[in-house]
């Protein structure tokens, strides 16, 4: 027959003591450990992140300087072969003249004028190619030569506007504006089959504000596309730390917004 029991022993007291400070201790431990572990899988993963961050970045960077030394290469190609080759034919035609009828003049004079223009087209091409002519003449002047090469050449008629007190930029960071705007432009002329094109440069006290917006036949945005201007001009908006988006919608023509930060590179 049971009976019930009666008052705890104080060794059984002491026991249940134990086992309760033992429980705790491995619930306190467990917590600690999960805690830690937690801890130590987010900084690993925080450090494997930072390290494809820099990864990432140093490929870009790598790939950009690639990217100028083909320019300043194929830049002076242009100035001093191709430019030279056009001069000599130009003088040959000069001598042509001397031993050749009258009536062939206004053909040879056209020729020469084709060719003439054609020299001025390459040594300004070859000076928005080249980083050191760009460091030279800065942002503002190598995006005027640019733009007026378009509008001589007929591309289109574009218009650069400044606001702001004009803040000096680190010429690494003015090179890689500029070929940011200088991809963009180039895909407006290849595809956007614009009129008018507008620049505007915001100097603003923590920021470079830019908008260019052409009105051409714009394009779905939310389509991705096989070029890679798209992404050229991303990576090195990224190298800036700065913000960067291009707004299109079919028939409504196309903008490019870039903010440069000045402290994020200065």
């Amino acid at each position: 027959m049971l009976t019930e029991k009666g008052p705890l022993l104080p060794q059984e007291k002491l026991l249940i003591v134990y086992f309760i400070a033992v429980l705790l201790f491995l619930t306190i431990f467990a917590i600690v450990f999960v805690i830690a572990f937690q801890r130590r899988k987010n900084k690993f993963l925080k450090e494997r992140y930072m390290a494809e961050q820099r990864y990432q970045s140093e490929l870009s960077a790598s790939q950009i300087e690639i990217q100028e030394q083909t320019l300043k290469n194929i830049a002076w190609e242009l100035h001093d072969n191709v430019g030279q080759l056009l001069s000599v034919a130009n003088i040959q035609l000069n001598v042509l003249m001397n031993s050749i009828p009258e009536s062939f003049y206004v053909q040879i004079n056209e020729t020469k004028g084709i060719l003439q223009e054609t020299v001025q087209e390459i040594r300004s091409l070859s000076k928005v190619l080249n980083n050191d002519v760009v460091l030279k003449n800065g942002l503002i002047g190598s995006l005027q030569v640019e733009l007026d090469r378009f509008k001589r050449l007929g591309y289109l008629d574009p218009s650069l506007s400044i606001t702001g007190d004009i803040i000096p930029i680190n010429s690494p960071s003015e090179i890689i504006i500029f070929r940011i705007l200088q991809e963009f432009l180039s895909n407006v002329v290849k595809h956007a089959r614009a009129s008018k094109l507008f620049v505007h440069l915001d100097y603003k006290e923590n920021s470079l504000d830019i908008s260019v917006i052409d009105d051409g036949v714009g394009f779905d945005a939310s389509i991705k596309t096989d070029g890679s201007g798209m992404e050229t001009m991303s990576s090195r908006a990224a190298l800036l730390n700065a913000d960067f988006s291009i707004v299109s919608e079919t028939g409504k023509g196309t903008q490019l917004f870039l903010s440069y930060p000045y402290k994020n590179t200065q």
